[in-house]
């Protein structure tokens, strides 16, 4: 019987799954020399032994072949000698002369997905897994050097480099890779960041971190680098980034010491092809694979070969590698997966430092010597750069007392020539500008700059000056490198377009017309943009963006005096009083009528004390509410217990939402603003009670005058201006003046300082701070980057925080923070507590006049019951002497009773009688009560 289509694909598949992986491991070897051949023999028996590589159900087999110079010839050997050999991997090095590189066998061997690792090969090709799918290597591609130019650059601390390079696929990528490595550092003080492009490689991109000032690409092949240099050298940096080939690299020191570039003051670090030409200068830092020897590459690729087909062998189905040229099937499907495993290996204690690769198969980790050319051209090695394990990161040491630098000078250069020299203005203004002045035989401090005043007179004082401005000039001259004098404006005011009382022309004074002089060659104040600044000077990009808004005092909310009742509102109020009372009453009925209540036993002879009244109940109710005491009237029966224990539970919630809520209007009742903002309707239509201003020709000023809706405002408050900033918030803080319009920054930091003080509304008539330059000064884009530059790191943020929101986090904690409460949010309470000490006394003096007339008339009763007693005596007596007289015994005998009148009725009675002896013996009957009415004695 033929077995069914269904049937041969389960056996099929139940074969597969059950088939078992290879036993024999057989792995290729393209070496350059007998030697090498014999180390990869002598590897693989090691391995073999080693079962911590190796499973003991496993053996590893060897096929080897030369590298030959023809690439053709070579692919045909790896299909002939290694591909029908069945080989699961390659290890790949270069032939024995030349310097033909492994492509042939990693296009062979890629075809079939047979993974190859090379120990020689450092082109940044070799990285397009695109092309190299199935390639990996022991040693880094020459683009990896850049991850040790940015430490060595961060050791020394240069912040500011020019980049030459190839247009090459090697030295394109060491640019990109340069660019990533320095994007990615975290350490302020590498904070060096790109100022201008002279020839921008295709697709390149600037450096958020390094100050690149200038990148220049070439092309391979150089026969002259003359005009390049000279472009370079114009620049303010000397620092110089070197990649290039052997030969490019002789051209360009060639050039370089004949424009005497070389020389003292200047700085070379280069890659390993520059380090080998033979026309290196004096004093080149450079770097060199420090395990260059094959032998131990060839040891680490096989250690890291035998643990990946170890691991896979435990985790998936190996199939069969290939074993023919000629067949272009899929591909190996295993070769993809053993490609993934070589590249998750990581052997700490390699040969050669410590193996690892990146998601490209190429070698990271890998450790280099710094090299240091002497004036012989020796080279030296003052440095390392490897794999540190306490760190767990790659470590640069450097031995920089042992550094020569190009001239032969011992001394590090400081990498930039000698800045530009400016003259700087300021003024006086809080935040940003604070000034000491100083006494005969006093200096400024380390944290202060030099600022003289000097009038145009001829007078002069000595000032010291501090503040967010003082700190960004400094780190503008750091960054745009050039040196300054500083000095306060002679007239103290940041400028207005005025006409002169000689002439009637128009003129700008302060620090811009200082500026329109020529006298200065900068301002570093908040000097605020504006269009008829702009006008006049050039302005950077803004480094303190802000706009203009209202500054006045907190104004805290009104308390009323039954504020204690806000956390209800009124009809919740009448539902809580109704629930108390119809719960009373509840509670009443429910012990009343209970059998087993207060009541009850009271009825029954049992009880212990007083029933449960409707008083005692309403006492009750209140006192579980208010958590008072509850006294003795408590509910006995368990019904009404029950309706207590809800009845609590009810009273337990209320009150904690209760506490809870008045913590909420009360302890945390927030100071509020005045104003709404610039349209608010006390500013729009002015008010005679209300108050504000601006300063007097400011910027605030002008943005008035230009603007027509805000025509009314500037009328209202134009007689009421101030001179200074000063003066205004002096105003506002007495209470002179309503509102103080002024600038953003300058008010919040007012507020910030002054807790009594808030800005009101949103910020309008957005500008900025920037810094005041000459028409067509040179260093206007220098000083405009580099501020952006600032922005984009953070400092501008850090700047704000240290100068004008310094105490910002002072008045949000005490706003965050429970306020103290006062009378004004208790009076209620109190209050309430007069009112019921008043309501006290009221109800004792109604006490008292009830409890008199109660008296009264329990004296009249006694009085009316007293003679209804003796009324009652009198009516019995006669009764009794009536019935003692029809009782007579008619023998003349003496009766049962004695007669109280002496009247003898014993003879009218017989006791031998039956029925005498029967009516005496028979109790008598009970008295029968009559009504009587109670007279007024």
């Amino acid at each position: 019987m033929v077995p069914s289509a269904p049937a041969l694909l389960l056996l099929s598949l139940l074969h597969l799954s059950t088939a078992e992986n290879p036993r024999q491991f057989r792995i290729g070897g393209i070496l350059s020399s007998a030697e090498n051949e014999q180390t990869f023999n002598e590897t693989i028996q090691e391995l073999n032994e080693n079962k911590s590589y190796v499973s003991r159900t496993s053996t590893l087999y060897v096929s080897t072949i030369r590298m030959e110079e023809n690439p053709i010839r070579t692919a045909l050997n790896v299909c002939k000698h290694l591909v029908n050999s069945q080989v699961y991997a390659m290890v790949v090095s270069h032939p024995s002369t030349g310097d033909i590189s492994p492509a042939a066998v990693s296009y062979t061997s890629g075809f079939y997905h047979i993974p190859v690792v090379g120990i020689t090969s450092r082109d940044s090709a070799f990285s397009d897994k695109n092309i190299h799918g199935s390639f990996l290597r022991t040693v880094p591609p020459f683009s990896h050097q850049a991850d040790v130019w940015v430490d060595l650059l961060k050791m020394l601390g240069y912040t500011q480099v020019i980049f030459m390079h190839s247009s090459d696929a090697d030295g394109r990528s060491v640019s990109s890779r340069f660019l990533a490595q320095a994007q990615s550092m975290d350490s302020p003080d590498t904070d060096i960041k790109p100022l201008h492009q002279s020839h921008p490689a295709d697709g390149a991109k600037k450096s958020n971190i390094f100050n690149v000032e200038d990148v220049v690409e070439f092309e391979p092949g150089l026969t002259r680098f003359r005009e390049q240099l000279l472009t370079v050298r114009a620049l303010q940096s000397r620092v110089y980034l070197l990649y290039a080939s052997q030969n490019d690299s002789k051209i360009i020191f060639n050039d370089a010491a004949f424009l005497n570039m070389t020389e003292v003051g200047y700085v070379w670090i280069v890659t390993e092809q520059a380090l080998e030409a033979p026309t290196v200068p004096a004093g080149v830092l450079g770097f060199r694979l420090s395990a260059s020897d094959e032998t131990r590459h060839i040891k680490d690729s096989l250690y890291v070969l035998a643990s990946a087909l170890k691991e896979m062998t435990a985790k998936e189905n190996i199939t069969e590698a290939p074993k023919d040229c000629n067949n272009t099937g899929d591909g190996w499907e295993t070769g993809k997966k053993l490609f993934g495993y070589i590249r998750q290996q990581v052997l700490l204690d390699g040969y050669t430092g410590k193996v690892a690769f990146d998601d490209n198969g190429d070698r990271i980790n890998a450790e280099y010597d710094v090299i240091n050319t002497d004036s012989r051209r020796d080279k030296r090695i003052v440095g390392n750069y490897a794999y540190s394990k306490s760190l767990r990161r790659m470590d640069l040491k450097l031995e920089t007392s042992k550094i020569i630098w190009p001239g032969g000078s011992n001394v590090k250069p400081d990498g930039v020539k000698i800045p530009t020299h400016l003259k700087v203005l300021t003024l006086e203004e809080r935040p940003f500008v604070y000034t000491r002045r100083l006494e005969p035989g006093q200096s400024c401090s380390d944290v202060e700059t030099r600022c003289p005043w000097h009038s145009h007179s001829g007078e002069s004082v000595e000032f010291c000056c501090w503040g967010y401005c003082i700190d960004l000039l400094n780190k503008l001259s750091e960054r745009v490198n050039f040196t300054f004098d500083l000095f306060l404006s002679p007239d103290g005011e940041f400028g207005t377009f005025e006409a002169k009382n000689m002439t009637g022309k128009k003129e700008w004074t302060g620090l811009i017309g200082e500026l329109v002089r020529e006298r200065a060659d900068m301002i570093a104040a908040p000097l605020t943009i504006n269009p008829e600044r702009a006008a006049a000077i050039e302005f950077s990009k803004p480094f303190k963006y802000q706009g203009i808004t209202i500054l006045e005092r907190r104004q805290p909310r009104a308390s009323t005096l039954v504020s204690f009742l806000q956390p209800f509102k009124h009809t919740l109020w009448i539902l809580v009083l109704v629930s108390v009372h119809v719960v009373a009453l509840v509670l009443y009925l429910l012990d009343r009528f209970s059998p087993f209540g207060r009541q009850a036993s009271k009825d029954s002879g049992n009880a212990d004390d007083d029933a449960l009244n409707l008083s005692s109940a309403m006492w009750f109710a209140y006192g579980v509410l208010l958590n008072s005491g509850i006294g003795d009237g408590t509910p006995r029966s368990f019904s009404a217990r029950v309706l207590g224990m809800v009845w609590a539970g009810f009273a337990m919630i209320i009150i904690a939402s209760y506490t809870a809520n008045l913590a909420a209007f009360l302890v945390l009742d927030r100071p509020q603003t005045r104003l709404s903002g610039i349209n608010d309707a006390r500013l729009r239509n002015p008010m005679e009670n209300f108050s504000y201003a601006t300063v007097k020709g400011s910027s605030v000023d002008m943005y008035f005058r230009r603007q027509v809706e805000l025509s009314n405002m500037y009328r209202t408050m134009e007689g009421n201006h101030f001179t200074t900033a000063e003066q205004a918030i002096k105003a506002v803080i007495n209470g002179s003046l309503n509102a103080f319009i002024w600038d953003s920054s300058r008010l919040e930091f007012e507020a910030a300082q002054n807790c009594a003080l808030v800005t009101a509304g949103e910020l309008f008539g957005r500008s900025g701070y920037g810094i005041g330059l000459k028409k067509e000064s040179p260093w206007a884009n220098h000083v405009t980057l580099a501020i952006l530059q600032f922005h984009e790191s953070g400092y501008m943020e850090q700047l704000d925080n240290t100068w004008i929101f310094q105490n910002r986090k002072e008045c949000e904690s005490r706003e965050k923070a429970p306020a103290t409460l006062g009378l004004k949010n208790m009076a209620g309470v109190f209050i309430l507590v007069l009112a019921g000490i008043a309501g006290g006394c009221a109800l004792i003096i109604v006490e008292i006049i009830y409890k008199r007339h109660k008296i009264r008339n329990q004296r009249k009763l006694a009085l009316a019951k007293s003679a209804a007693d003796r009324w009652r005596g009198a009516v019995e007596k006669r009764r009794r002497q009536r019935e003692s007289r029809m009782h007579m015994r008619p023998n003349g005998e003496p009766g049962f009773s004695s007669d109280p009148f002496g009247t003898d009725f014993s003879s009218a009675f017989s006791w031998s009688s039956p029925d005498v002896r029967q009516r005496v013996l028979q109790p008598p009957p009970p008295p029968t009560r009559r009504k009587v009415a109670i007279l007024d004695v």
